[in-house]
């Protein structure tokens, strides 16, 4: 009966864990570095992701974050750290999929605690230096942090920005 109910735990634990994961939007892991050995669980680490902008094609944001190890690190339930960088670059041929653009939009957002912290990445349309614009941040609901990274990737003169 015991080892029945310590399965269901982890079974559940698990779940809870894909269900956080499968918020966030499409991303591949580049790569990682782990920071801080720990005897239990996944050490701290560094991760480096990839998010093509969805609206964008031809643009990718790299992002840099600390993702928490440990037992709660490992079971999804560790809040990681407010501090990320990000550095977007066009990779291919620009092209614009579906609607218009907003002056500013948030582009990605993804759980960095169980429920109440977001890291999010926002573009902006500099539209008179022919620039976007991403920026990211976390935010909290009680309270945000003002740890932020900024990146802008040059569009060329034949590029047209569609507008709304």
């Amino acid at each position: 009966m015991r080892l029945q109910k310590t399965s269901i735990l982890h079974v559940a634990l698990a779940s809870l864990g894909l269900v956080c994961s499968a918020t966030s939007h499409a991303q591949q892991q580049i790569g990682e570095v782990s920071t801080t050995f720990k005897f239990v669980g996944a050490n701290h680490k560094i991760v480096v992701e990839a998010y093509d902008d969805p609206k964008i094609k031809g643009i990718t944001c790299y992002v840099s974050r600390a993702k928490t190890g440990g037992i709660s690190g490992s079971l999804g339930l560790a809040e990681d750290k407010a501090e990320a960088s990000i550095a977007c670059r066009q990779v291919g041929p620009v092209s614009f999929q579906g609607k218009p653009l907003k002056e500013q939009e948030e582009v990605f957002s993804e759980r960095i605690s169980l429920v109440f912290k977001k890291l999010r990445v926002i573009r902006m349309v500099d539209t008179s230096r022919h620039t976007l614009v991403y920026l990211t941040y976390s935010d909290r609901v009680i309270e945000g942090s003002p740890q932020n990274s900024v990146t802008a990737v040059p569009l060329g003169p034949d590029v047209i920005i569609p507008m709304k």
